[in-house]
């Protein structure tokens, strides 16, 4: 049968995204995925070269997703089908372009790892991610901030068009780096093979840092096993030291099984010069999946969780009960994912991609011969898809990837069309269409037109400032415009952004000079606790939650909070009263509507804030304050049941902290790598175990141990405990 394309709707349990947090990200994320100098100077010197080569700052101007539950409910996705008469992939444009199944229709056998649900974690650059299928990660180290966000797609002709060929182009601005890129996916009459061309272009005059791994996750179980061309590998585990390593045998278990590791863990093979580009994944069978490429996408990577109770853990987390596991199968544009390369201007980075089944004689495939697995591998890919194929269909690929697409079949965000207009970039294949423009985008564009960001009007909700721009042509343009309290604002963040901090503070105090707002005392707050002053950022933090309080009271709203402290109600540099004096809330806008879930999201985003921030500067007694005077559905979340355990703690009362956890809660946007649950346990216990006022000894911390063991719902170590 020729190749079709359809659009259609998957049903899936859903755990809505909810709404974005509207604090800027000023702080680099916790990032698990570094090295220290100290390491990277044991590294080949192109390997380090690249490591160093601009690292990610924050994910700004992209904002946070953390606004997501637990709470799963059937949901309908938005969804795009390629088939032919031997696969069938399903594609959901509206979460990153996620390849959700690949479908072999000879077998009936799924080749993916297709999660049962959708359940965002805290796993992507900006916070939320989910599990399962082939993702396409571009922009810098860790899960793309597109995780779950809407691309452009449209029908675009395939190669083989002639014989009734179609391919589906997706489509995107990323925004960490600013650069636009493509994948098209197409199946040929007859193929069992999914073809997969991408291309990132720079359209700037300067060189721009590129990355990008594709990452596919595919079922596991105790005979799975993952095949590459490769003798050796790069291990990075969660503890940050990346060795080279002899594959499959490594510290006295084959680590090409990956429930034989003990803790999740990376292996980056090393691939010789002159290769082929693959990796299986292969089941007690001989069965699975196998990538190619062609020689551009260099790395091949594996991701194992482990069987142990952390790895399992999370496993558990990312889906339902009864799920089988999964691994991670990958390739990249760099031997690893720490690195990344430049791109130069106006050039662009174009490879073809090959998914599709793989069989072979399991007693090879699983033998102690590693060669001899890994050739029978090598052999049944090249009688089903040489490699000279590959480099013919990428051949074939590139005349059309400047094509223009036909039939619209999802819309991305308007980032790309604001850019465009802007830049006046030349970007065959990937047009930005006006139409995408949206709220988002209209203060920007007005910028652009007019020299002038609009003002925060009355009318306007007061509870999110508004999206920031921070590339050096729209910092240029906000410098230019009139002084006003938003456009001060943004240009502090992106002040900040550049490195410029002390340029930031100033321009986030004008900006409370013109009009005072939570979000201007937010971002001096944060400035003071990088800056080493942790009281003074407190202070700034209290006023900012007692403005965001008043912003979503009645007309007659009860007292505004006051903190326990003889300091709480002073004032922060300027922007409350005297000391010991009531405070008067300043509005910068009176509102006239508010949107109930926008203002939620603010009162939880900078009531998180605050009380992190009060319980570093040791005002136990301020911090619950903050926390007692959130809305009950805030202090209710899992998030703030552990920070309740912390103030708790941090007021002396073991007994309470305890309580807490054994009533039960869950974090639903704990962060890969976090042990802030394990941590605040053992804490109580040391407490007591030590007893009360006393010191905590190393007895007591081996008696907190001994009689406290972490429960299991609250294992999520990543790393050996």
């Amino acid at each position: 049968m020729a190749t079709s394309v359809r659009r259609t709707t998957l049903t899936l349990p859903t755990a809505p995204l909810g709404p974005g947090n509207p604090l800027p990200a000023l702080r680099p994320r916790a990032e698990v995925h570094r090295v220290d100098e100290a390491t990277r100077a044991t590294l080949p010197a192109g390997m380090a070269r690249q490591m160093a080569y601009e690292p990610l700052r924050s994910v700004l101007p992209v904002r946070l997703r953390d606004g997501y539950g637990r709470d799963r409910a059937p949901a309908a996705l938005d969804a795009i089908v390629v088939e032919n008469d031997r696969l069938r992939a399903t594609v959901l444009p509206g979460l990153g372009g996620r390849v959700h199944s690949l479908h072999h229709k000879p077998t009936g056998r799924e080749l993916l790892y297709r999660n049962p649900v959708l359940q965002p974690a805290d796993f992507a650059l900006n916070g939320a991610w989910f599990s399962g299928g082939i993702e396409w990660n571009i922009g810098a180290t860790g899960h793309t901030t597109l995780s779950c966000a809407p691309v452009h797609a449209a029908r675009v002709p395939a190669p083989d068009e002639a014989d009734g060929g179609a391919m589906v182009r997706l489509w995107e601005w990323e925004r960490l780096r600013d650069l636009p890129f493509q994948v098209d996916l197409w199946l040929p009459a007859d193929s069992a093979f999914l073809y997969v061309g991408v291309r990132i272009r720079n359209p700037h005059h300067h060189p721009a840092p590129v990355y990008w791994w594709s990452n596919i996750a595919v079922p596991e179980d105790e005979r799975t096993r993952v095949l590459a061309p490769a003798d050796e590998a790069w291990h990075f585990g969660y503890t940050r030291t990346l060795r080279r390593v002899p594959v499959p045998e490594w510290d006295g278990a084959d680590r090409t099984y990956p429930l034989r590791g003990a803790h999740p863990a990376d292996y980056f093979y090393e691939l010789p010069d002159g290769a082929r580009r693959w990796i299986a994944s292969l089941d007690a069978e001989g069965s699975g999946l196998v990538q190619t490429s062609t020689d551009l996408l260099r790395g091949r990577k594996l991701f194992l969780w482990g069987a142990g109770p952390g790895g399992r853990r999370w496993q558990q987390w990312l889906t339902e009960p009864g799920t089988g596991g999964y691994a991670e199968i990958q390739a990249g544009l760099a031997r690893t994912q720490l690195e990344h390369l430049p791109l130069e201007a106006g050039e662009e980075f174009a490879w073809l991609e090959a998914y599709g089944p793989l069989s072979a004689d399991p007693a090879a495939v699983h033998g102690a011969d590693w060669a001899a697995a890994r050739h029978e591998a090598e052999s049944r890919l090249e009688a089903a898809l040489p490699r000279a194929a590959v480099d013919a269909a990428y051949a074939a690929w590139r005349p059309c990837a400047d094509a223009e697409p036909g039939e619209s079949l999802a819309t991305g965000s308007g980032w790309g069309a604001l850019e465009m207009e802007r830049g006046g970039y030349e970007l065959p294949g990937t047009p930005f269409d006006p139409a995408t423009l949206g709220e988002e985008q209209e203060p920007w564009r007005r910028l652009l037109r007019t020299g002038a960001l609009p003002g925060w009007e009355p009318g306007r909700s007061p509870a999110d400032p508004g999206a920031s721009l921070v590339a050096p042509v729209w910092r240029d343009l906000l410098e230019a415009a009139p002084s006003t309290a938003a456009a001060e604002y943004h240009l502090g963040v992106a002040q900040w952004h550049a490195g410029d901090r002390a340029q930031a503070e100033r321009s986030w105090e004008r900006s409370l000079r013109c009009a005072e707002t939570p979000w201007a005392l937010r971002c001096l707050a944060v400035a003071d606790t990088a800056s080493g002053h942790p009281a003074r950022a407190a202070e700034r933090l209290l006023r900012a939650v007692r403005l965001i309080l008043a912003m979503g009271s009645e007309p007659d709203p009860a007292p505004v909070l006051e903190a326990a402290g003889a300091a709480g109600a002073a004032g922060a540099a300027g922007a409350a009263g005297a000391p010991g004096a009531p405070v008067a809330v300043s509005l910068a806008a009176p509102p006239v509507a508010v949107d109930p879930c926008a203002m939620e999201a603010a009162e939880a985003a900078l009531g998180r804030e605050a009380i992190v921030t009060l319980l570093a500067a040791d005002r136990a007694d301020d911090a619950r304050t903050v926390l007692d005077a959130l809305r009950p559905g805030i202090h209710e979340r899992g998030r703030f049941r552990l920070l309740r355990a912390q103030v708790l703690l941090a007021q002396g009362d073991a007994l309470a902290a305890r309580a807490v956890f054994d009533d039960g809660f869950e974090v639903c946007d704990l962060r890969e790598g976090d042990e802030a649950l394990s941590d605040t346990w053992y804490a109580i216990a040391e407490r007591l175990a030590a007893g009360p006022g006393e010191p905590v000894t190393a007895e007591a911390r081996a008696r907190a141990r001994a009689e406290h063991p972490l429960p299991e719902r609250y294992e999520f170590r990543m790393r050996p405990a």
